[in-house]
């Protein structure tokens, strides 16, 4: 509900929250004697809530004295329901003003997705809250909630309505939902993000029920700042932002990329512990040049080709500035499915101003890079003993290749002009070679090495010999037999990984890159794939998601205060995810930990981003805890339900 808290009546009386006499008096009398308010204006120029005095209307000491009876002006009646509003007695065309006072109590507590606990208020909280004969007589556990909904939700055959299942729980009951996704992460992760959330996306607009974030469209352009000051919640520390260009791999889906921010920060809460109210989903609207959507009825963004060049420049820099100016230094915006052409453009004009991440570019790089550290203890040697082949020179592409020849960088002390010759990238043009610099866009030309033309990647895989294969195209089938049996005939171990999003993407299945290597192959996907029997043994594919990364990382750089990210914390970020790697997992096959410890991940991950922060002298928030672990994990929100008054 709307809450009039920064308003007061003429009289100077406050009715700001539920201790105000107006607010008492409307939960405890109202139900028993509606009283009137007759017409309601809001001052134009000072926005307060002014009642009408004219004759026939109930003053503000008649209501707070608990006297007014309700009479129709008209009829003379006493005692009937009043149209407290005015909107009965309004023509159609008649404006009115939509205007409530908000209390926690009752009714309106059940629909409060913040506050309300369900069948887990107990009897006290109902006695004092106004909720007798509201719900059920019973009291159930939170943990009783939990299994039931978990029944519910397995209920449903189809991935797309367990999603909307999940949105609907989160819009009536937040501690609920993140209970339930925290208890049931490795079950619910596919769910909430991907691969579920690219069909949410694709039908985002059939779906639709309310906003879970803000829309920020062409036709808000010089008023950006005043948009951010619509959203409720004003201490916000992560922002995640899209425009819908490229989600996933499935293309232009323009408004409607909003699923990716409400899902990214889901998982912010869940996995890494950061507040929900701290979390701000953003979609930029600059239009769609996807046909489909422009012509469905049911899409719900701005019906127009998408906007480039000084248009949507500054459109994103009006943004950038409103953000900063309204939040501070230290709100993290985190860019997601940009086009390759802005991200990068993007991420280097703001990283020098502005607490920005890219989760394609750095957090894609920073988790494969985890999961290539954890594959030695399989293969052997240091990351400088292997060369690396890429199918796919986007944002997830050169990202990844860039983190690897820095970190390899770190380990041998060599130039990294000189570690980015063991990385080799093939684009839709065939393999990046010196030749072509001239034609390349920027951020593909440092990998533009002295080699023939290659037009082909089972040849490029033949002529580079590559110990690591690694799949960012999305393009799904890309890994061909032909493909895959050639890496297995170079190597003992073939690492592969086929990266792309979401699973009808991915560059081959997993049982493909078992069955073609005969077994041999060290393999792990973007999206999750089922365990694969292969000759009696049991093959468990490792899942290189974002989500190990991105909430940790997030988590330490809040609470070390960080203004700026440094490429040395998307390294210890690897690093302290590849370290949480144990033997048993190693056993079965696996480069990544499973999801169920993903909270004390965090907070290890978390705990060294901070500390990197520290040494670089980029944290604010000092003197630093003298134990970040258990500082990360004292900053985590807990979904627990709390007692009320």
């Amino acid at each position: 509900m709307y809450s009039l808290n920064r308003s007061c009546f003429m009289s100077n009386t406050s009715i700001s929250g539920s201790s105000s006499p107006f607010s008492n008096y409307q939960r405890r009398r109202l139900p028993a004697k509606v009283v009137a308010l007759s017409t309601a204006n809001r001052d134009q120029s000072n926005g307060s809530v002014l009642l009408d005095t004219r004759s026939g209307t109930t003053t503000l000491q008649e209501i707070r004295d608990g006297y007014a009876e309700v009479v129709d002006p008209k009829s003379g009646v006493v005692g009937g329901v009043q149209d407290v509003y005015g909107e009965d007695t309004a023509t159609e065309d008649q404006p009115v003003t939509p205007w409530a006072v908000s209390v926690a109590s009752g009714y309106s507590l059940l629909r409060d997705p913040h506050h309300n606990k369900g069948l887990a208020f107990n009897e006290k909280e109902r006695d004092s809250h106004y909720l007798c004969g509201l719900l059920p007589p019973t009291v159930v556990s939170q943990e009783l909630q939990v299994k039931k909904m978990m029944r519910n939700i397995r209920n449903y055959q189809v991935p797309l309505q367990r999603y909307m299942a999940m949105m609907d729980l989160q819009e009536r009951n937040q501690r609920l939902f993140y209970k339930l996704l925290m208890d049931n992460v490795e079950e619910l992760l596919p769910i909430v993000y991907t691969p579920t959330v690219g069909e949410a996306c694709q039908k985002y607009g059939s779906i639709f029920n309310r906003p879970q974030g803000l829309f920020i469209s062409l036709k808000e352009k010089g008023k950006i700042l005043e948009v951010l000051r619509n959203w409720p919640e004003k201490n916000i520390q992560v922002i995640v932002v899209t425009d819908g260009e490229r989600i996933l791999g499935l293309g232009d889906l323009g408004c409607q990329g909003m699923g990716i921010p409400v899902g990214k920060l889901s998982l912010y809460t869940a996995l890494g512990g950061v507040r929900p109210s701290a979390c701000l989903p953003i979609t930029i609207d600059v239009g769609t040049n996807n046909e489909k959507l422009l012509n469905d009825e049911f899409y719900i963004g701005l019906r127009q080709k998408r906007a480039t060049g000084q248009e949507y420049a500054e459109l994103l820099h009006e943004f950038m500035t409103a953000v900063k100016q309204n939040y501070g230094e230290k709100v993290l915006v985190q860019f997601e499915d940009f086009a390759n052409h802005n991200a990068f453009d993007l991420l280097e004009k703001y990283g020098t101003t502005h607490l920005v991440f890219n989760d394609d570019i750095q957090g894609t790089a920073s988790v494969v890079l985890a999961g290539l550290i954890s594959a030695m203890k399989f293969v052997g040697g240091n990351l400088a003993d292997h060369t690396f082949l890429f199918l796919g020179a986007g944002e997830a592409g050169t990202g990844i290749a860039e983190l690897i020849a820095l970190e390899i960088s770190k380990q041998t002390n060599m130039p990294v002009e000189e570690t980015r010759k063991k990385v080799w990238l093939v684009d839709s043009k065939g393999l990046i070679v010196s030749s072509r610099a001239e034609s390349l866009q920027h951020f593909k030309r440092p990998w533009a090495h002295e080699h023939e033309p290659v037009t082909e990647l089972v040849d490029a895989v033949n002529k580079i010999k590559p110990t690591v294969l690694i799949g960012t195209s999305g393009q799904g089938k890309t890994f061909t037999k032909e493909v895959v049996e050639a890496m297995s005939a170079l190597n003992e171990k073939p690492i592969i990984l086929a990266l792309s999003n979401p699973t009808s993407q991915s560059e081959c299945t997993a049982e493909e890159a078992y069955t073609w290597s005969q077994g041999r192959a060290i393999f792990a996907s973007g999206s999750p794939f089922e365990s694969v029997e292969y000759e009696g043994k049991v093959h468990v594919p490792g899942q290189s998601n974002n989500a190990y990364i991105f909430p940790g990382l997030g988590l330490g750089l809040i609470m070390s205060g960080t203004i700026r990210v440094h490429d040395d914390m998307l390294l210890v970020a690897a690093e302290a995810l590849a370290a949480e790697v144990s033997q048993e997992n190693f056993d079965k096959g696996l480069i990544y930990p499973p999801f169920k410890n993903i909270r004390k991940i965090s907070a290890h991950i978390a705990a060294k981003v901070a500390a990197k922060s520290y040494e670089l002298g980029l944290a604010t928030r000092l003197p630093p805890p003298k134990d970040l672990v258990k500082y990360a994990e004292s900053c985590m929100y807990s979904p627990a339900y709390r007692t009320y008054r």
